[in-house]
């Protein structure tokens, strides 16, 4: 995905503006730098070197959103992220870990200390250290998902 793809993607844009608001409100520092237009942050917070990551408010919550890193990290392009359960991002056995998290996640606001052992779609096994979680809030107070964000993260064997 580049700048004219993303310029074009309405959706995208909204789910970026979405993000980095959300994350601004809630933790009182920004994401990445917003100077330019919605589209230009759009492109900036997908080439970030950190990992961004969402998804949205169904009873199994799919994904929705990952930038260029979290793509490369979890070994997926974007249309076959989007649509994915985000339980899948996780092994089965560190899934109630994972469910405690967004409990608290969704209880708090936002979760600023969280590690934990993520897979990618072809089953490499990696450590995150120091993610925040966040909700994803509109203007109107509407919930309508939880987002990610990372950049340390440790290859397992």
């Amino acid at each position: 995905m580049d700048f004219d793809e993303l310029a074009g993607d309405s959706g995208t844009i909204r789910w970026c503006q979405l993000l980095l608001d959300s994350y601004a409100r809630l933790l009182g520092r920004e994401l990445i730098a917003r100077d330019g237009s919605p589209q230009v942050q759009a492109v900036r917070l997908f080439e970030a070197p950190l990992v961004v990551v969402a998804h949205g408010c169904q009873n199994d919550p799919l994904l929705c959103y990952a930038n260029r890193t979290a793509l490369a990290l979890w070994e997926m392009d974007l249309p076959t992220l989007r649509g994915t359960p985000s339980r899948l991002t996780a092994e089965p056995v560190h899934r109630d870990e994972r469910a405690k998290l967004l409990e608290r996640t969704t209880r708090d606001g936002y979760v600023d200390d969280y590690r934990g052992i993520r897979i990618s779609s072809t089953g490499k096994r990696f450590q995150i250290e120091r993610a925040i979680v966040w909700n994803l809030v509109d203007e109107q107070g509407k919930y309508e998902g939880q987002a990610a964000t990372f950049s340390e993260w440790t290859p397992l064997a």
